[in-house]
């Protein structure tokens, strides 16, 4: 009878077949580890503004309180964050934030004047109450806001020093657009009402 080869042998032996092929899904398989690595080592880019941790945390208070104006509001506010968050302008910022929470506050501003003019007093107050609280919210955004006369003074700025390099009249526009572009960096503006300034300006 034929001796038994070593174990060390058969082992040997075992590990120099081929290897069996993976099913179709195999795939899928071999880039799992891969993915996972890819979650350990998130970016900042995935972080979410500073300003919306706070308003989850209040939006825990006012859980807790059953503060339901305030609650209302921070639904709102969560939502259209979702919503804007499956389309191709994510919010990232506090600015977004903050310009976020205006067309909030606008929409509840026109909602009370269309109550008023339906002689809705419950209505005109539950919405005024919304606009009150995201009035303090923009408040405490931490992010600086620029008045009318400020905003109107910054793009006079930009006209003159635009004038002054010899811009064509036909780009003088874009040119103080783009002179704009650093001053109001990280403000809350509304950047349709510094185009229509510009464009009054520029006219002129």
């Amino acid at each position: 009878m034929a001796a038994k080869p070593p174990t060390g042998l058969l082992a040997a032996l075992r590990w120099s077949q081929p290897a069996a092929r993976l099913p179709r899904h195999a795939p899928a398989l071999r880039r799992a580890p891969q993915a996972r690595s890819s979650r350990l080592y998130s970016t900042t880019d995935d972080a979410p503004p500073p300003f919306l941790s706070k308003l989850k945390a209040d939006l825990k208070t006012a859980m807790r309180a059953k503060d339901a104006p305030r609650l209302s509001v921070l639904r709102a506010i969560m939502s259209a964050n979702l919503n804007a968050s499956k389309t191709a302008t994510p919010i990232k910022t506090d600015v977004q934030l903050v310009a976020l929470i205006r067309k909030i506050q606008k929409s509840a501003l026109d909602a009370a004047a269309e109550a008023q003019a339906a002689g809705r007093q419950d209505l005109v107050d539950k919405e005024n109450e919304q606009a009150r609280i995201l009035d303090g919210y923009l408040a405490d955004s931490g992010v600086q806001s620029l008045g009318e006369a400020e905003l109107k003074a910054l793009v006079q700025d930009a006209v003159e020093a635009s004038r002054a390099a010899g811009t064509a009249a036909k780009s003088l526009m874009g040119d103080v657009m783009k002179r704009l572009a650093g001053a109001l960096e990280g403000k809350d503006v509304d950047r349709k009402q510094v185009a229509s300034l510009v464009k009054e300006l520029t006219s002129q």
